[in-house]
């Protein structure tokens, strides 16, 4: 019998890694897990639409269901696009990104790619400036596309996590240094009083 890793792993292989969070789980590997564990339904995914519940139904042996309009409603594929003009390079659509589809440097113009884009629009909300928009893509999102998403966004998180550990690291670093040189003031200046007694004396 499958465990519920395994089961969530198959359940992961079919949602299309758009990484939007609509299904109020955050991303689609925390979702995966949630159907798997009993603790989600098949019917939230906006970005997957009838066709992922049906096929997340004949995996699990269920009957299709309707999607649930509250998570949104399903489109075809739409992509960001940055309007040059009102672009301040302010990086955050960057950073919102949840499979490194911006790219673009701190006070330069950024771009979308739009083949790598999976239409989260998590950017939107991000951007300061209102410079972002939703424009219908002229292809559909494959089975090859969810793939390389998966894996940007496997590596984005790997790479979020080994800055969050450097950063913890160069904190505790800089704490410590902080704790040596108090104690290092601290006999300076007790050799400092002593000295100053016997001079007294």
């Amino acid at each position: 019998m499958d465990t519920t890793a395994a089961v969530a792993e198959r359940i992961d292989g079919l949602l299309p890694q758009a990484q939007c969070g609509r299904c109020g789980f955050g991303a689609c590997r925390p979702y995966a897990e949630a159907i798997a564990a009993g603790e989600a339904d098949i019917d939230r995914c906006p970005p997957g639409g009838p066709a992922t519940i049906e096929r997340l139904a004949k995996l699990l042996a269920r009957d299709p269901k309707p999607l649930d309009v509250s998570c949104g409603e399903h489109t075809p594929l739409h992509v960001a696009r940055v309007v040059e003009a009102d672009c301040i390079g302010c990086t955050l659509c960057v950073t919102a990104c949840p499979v490194d589809a911006i790219i673009g440097a701190q006070k330069r113009m950024h771009a979308v790619l739009p083949t790598l884009c999976s239409g989260c629009k998590l950017c939107i909300p991000a951007c300061p400036v209102d410079c972002i928009r939703m424009e219908r893509a002229n292809r559909e999102w494959t089975p090859a596309d969810a793939d390389s998403a998966r894996e940007r966004y496997a590596r984005r998180i790997a790479r979020i996590a080994k800055a969050k550990t450097e950063r913890a690291s160069e904190a505790e670093a800089s704490s410590r240094k902080a704790a040596i040189d108090a104690a290092i003031d601290a006999a300076i200046a007790r050799a400092r009083s002593r000295r100053a007694a016997r001079s007294a004396a």
